[in-house]
């Protein structure tokens, strides 16, 4: 089955419509004075669209597969989530601040809605899962796959876990996948996503050659790429009907939770918070990609903030001088430095004064000026409270991150960890709490 994009009717007409009567007094005597009076009392009726309750009012309207969720496959992991309702809701609630932005970009492209959900599958909605494989983020994009989409690795900012970033790559590919190989099928699309398009073209000629469609629930794929589009479906349909499976969602605005603020500079976390007046830990869950809890030295993404927020950090950001957002200072080199030497004082990789200073080496000169990163603060551990954990076997900074509700970007800065570095039963961290 070929499920190509379908033209969205408008959110008006999904919404169901409303009579409001804009002038009942006036059309009322106009009715007892005028022969035209039924018309005239029906031209002063307006049509206007029913206000959406929230998002996910706004996602079942562009649910496009509910044929296929009749599918065996599907209803055994209907059967799955309805006996795990806490689960959903928790991963539901995780979503909040996410899902409005997500779905509307999934709704621009004219994909179908069912995809919007498919962070549940892949990382559960966390923006920091991290899989020993290598997949990261919210979309569990690999390492290959990001740099080829362009997503940008460093020091500074790790763009597999900027939920912006991640998603616009996420939903190119996805969406090259269904154009180059599959003529529009997101079903197979999805699988390829998961699976690899050669390991789905291999599949779905064996099955042209035993007589099959071709499309995705005729091929054999591996155990959990057969389940991939089961699972989507199946909280799809859950979904469309939540009280039916005995599930509660969240309620959750359809609004934008963020707003994007462009830095002129460069700024710590911490101070962006004040500014806007929240705690720093909400700035930093909707900044995770910002791995040195600052803003980037250059080509800086715009930063995220409530949306509720957004007016008071702009008129507050307005207010600061030009200085107070520089976050370099020059170096200028002694006799006896080196540049390893100056990485290791000023606790930044020597790649990085590398690249922003134009350096092909290592050799630097007396009297050279560098530019250099200003030494990064412990965020907020003066206003947390402090607590050193053990690492247990199988622990990652993902999951003691979700253990002790911090963020593993800061528990790899607070412990001068790489934030894809491996832990060893045994070790200890130190953690900061809010």
């Amino acid at each position: 089955m070929i499920n190509r994009p379908l033209p969205r009717r408008g959110r008006c007409l999904a919404g169901g419509l409303l009579l409001t009567l804009t002038s009942l007094a006036g059309s009322v005597h106009a009715a007892a004075t005028t022969p035209e009076s039924p018309d005239s009392f029906w031209d002063a009726l307006i049509l206007q669209p029913a206000p959406l309750q929230d998002v996910w009012q706004q996602l079942r309207q562009g649910f496009q597969w509910s044929f296929d969720a009749r599918e065996p496959r599907v209803q055994r992991w209907i059967d799955y989530y309805q006996s795990r309702p806490r689960g959903v809701a928790r991963i539901a609630e995780r979503a909040r601040p996410w899902l409005y932005w997500i779905t509307q970009e999934v709704e621009q492209r004219g994909m179908p809605a069912e995809i919007a959900l498919l962070p549940f599958i892949e990382s559960a909605y966390k923006p920091t899962a991290k899989h020993p494989g290598g997949a990261t983020g919210l979309w569990q994009l690999m390492p290959g796959t990001s740099d080829a989409l362009g997503v940008r690795r460093d020091w500074w900012y790790d763009g597999r876990v900027d939920v912006i970033r991640s998603t616009k790559a996420a939903l190119d590919y996805l969406q090259q996948q269904a154009d180059q190989w599959y003529d529009g099928d997101f079903e197979l699309a999805l699988a390829a996503y998961n699976a690899g398009a050669g390991t789905v073209n291999q599949a779905i000629r064996r099955a042209r050659a035993n007589g099959g469609s071709g499309d995705y629930w005729s091929l054999h794929l591996p155990r959990q790429t057969m389940n991939y589009v089961p699972k989507l479906l199946a909280l799809s349909r859950i979904i469309a009907a939540p009280h039916q499976y005995g599930i509660e969602l969240p309620s959750i605005p359809d609004r934008p939770a963020f707003a994007r603020v462009r830095i002129p500079g460069q700024i710590d976390l911490s101070r962006a918070a004040k500014l806007a007046g929240i705690a720093p830990v909400q700035l930093r869950r909707l900044n995770p990609g910002l791995l040195q809890n600052m803003t980037l030295p250059s080509r800086s993404p715009a930063l995220l903030v409530p949306a509720k927020d957004h007016d008071r950090f702009v008129a507050a950001l307005s207010r600061q001088p030009d200085d107070a957002l520089a976050r370099w200072q020059r170096y200028q080199v002694r006799r006896g430095d080196t540049l390893s030497a100056i990485a290791s004082r000023k606790d930044v990789p020597i790649s990085v004064l590398r690249r922003e200073n134009g350096l092909q080496g290592d050799m630097i000169r007396i009297g050279q000026v560098l530019r250099v990163p200003l030494e990064r603060t412990v965020a907020d551990a003066d206003t947390g409270e402090r607590m050193v954990v053990k690492v247990r076997p199988g622990d990652s900074l993902s999951r003691i991150a979700a253990r002790h509700d911090v963020s593993a970007a800061d528990i790899a800065h607070w412990n001068g960890l790489d934030p894809s570095a491996y832990l060893h039963p045994g070790q200890r961290l130190t953690l900061y709490s809010h």
